[in-house]
């Protein structure tokens, strides 16, 4: 007889609904002030490997009140010509956040150009400020990705002080930061990577695990404690004798078994992500608007 499923699926696509209409709700009232909330999505070179990205970040915004302009560079650009580009969208008030596209070409790298974002336009939330800022419990932008996982195991009924959670994989985008994240929410972290002697034994010790590393099914059930949350943010591309297919790091089907909650992929934390960047900008362009007050503002002598 086989074992019925007892982990609820973690619908990644209603939880980023209900933050879109939040969102166009706070980008209404800032459009309303004279702050319409502007993306710019900047790719270069082959614009078909990110397109399916720039389509899903278009329609996210529309929902969201947000608008949304995708540029797209020829790959001879230079990484000075790149910067110089950036540098005006930086200087340009109508514009209040800007994306980098991956992949970039060879002879650019994403973190100059990460580096190159002011921080004040970091949606993506990648400039090592964003970044450094969580160490400090300051989430004003952070990390998209990050900050959906987190935000996904906020929806359960967990107490998150003094929950013992896993991370595996402490990519400096990604896992780390949820580490981060978690430890300013109370809860108690551990985080694995590929010199850890032992995954399963902390993963099976934990009531939370995320996994974020790029191998399918990396995460089986008996690495699962029985009614814990996985949070799965991979995303791998897999040849099956059906045709390619999406799967995550962890082994859906056994881990379904075991785990208490679940999160499918697609479907999972990847919509959340989108909302999240699009919260991002709202906040980015609220953060302008206030800095833009402080500066220029006419006060009374």
């Amino acid at each position: 007889m086989t074992p019925s499923r007892r982990a609820a699926l973690i619908d990644g696509k209603a939880i980023a609904a209900r933050k879109r209409a939040e969102i166009a709700e706070q980008a209404a009232a800032l459009a309303a002030e004279g702050w319409q909330p502007r993306l710019v999505s900047i790719s270069v070179g082959d614009a078909a490997a990110a397109a399916l990205y720039v389509r899903n970040q278009q329609r996210s915004a529309e929902s969201a009140g947000v608008q949304f302009e995708a540029r797209n560079y020829d790959a001879t650009m230079s990484l000075e010509q790149l910067v110089g580009l950036l540098q005006g969208l930086n200087a340009d008030p109508r514009v209040n956040g800007i994306i980098i596209q991956r992949p970039l070409p060879d002879h650019i790298p994403v973190k100059a150009l990460q580096k190159a974002v002011h921080p004040l336009k970091d949606v993506e939330g990648m400039h090592p400020a964003s970044i450094g800022n969580i160490v400090y419990n300051d989430l004003a932008l952070g990390p998209c990705t990050a900050v959906a996982a987190v935000e996904i195991l906020k929806t359960l009924p967990l107490r998150l002080e003094g929950l013992d959670v896993t991370v595996i994989g402490h990519s400096e985008i990604v896992g780390k930061p949820i580490a981060f994240l978690l430890m300013g929410l109370g809860a108690t972290v551990t985080v694995c990577h590929h010199m850890t002697r032992s995954v399963a034994m902390h993963s099976r010790a934990s009531d939370a695990v995320f996994v974020a590393v790029g191998k399918a099914g990396l995460v089986t059930g008996e690495m699962v404690k029985p009614g814990a949350a996985l949070i799965d943010i991979g995303i791998n591309r897999v040849e099956t004798p059906d045709g390619p297919r999406t799967l995550g790091d962890a082994d859906f089907d056994s881990c379904a078994e075991v785990a208490g909650w679940i999160t499918p992929v697609p479907g999972g934390v990847g919509p959340v992500t989108v909302a999240i960047l699009m919260q991002n900008a709202v906040l980015a362009t609220r953060l302008q608007k206030e800095h833009y007050a402080a500066q220029y503002a006419k006060t009374e002598v």
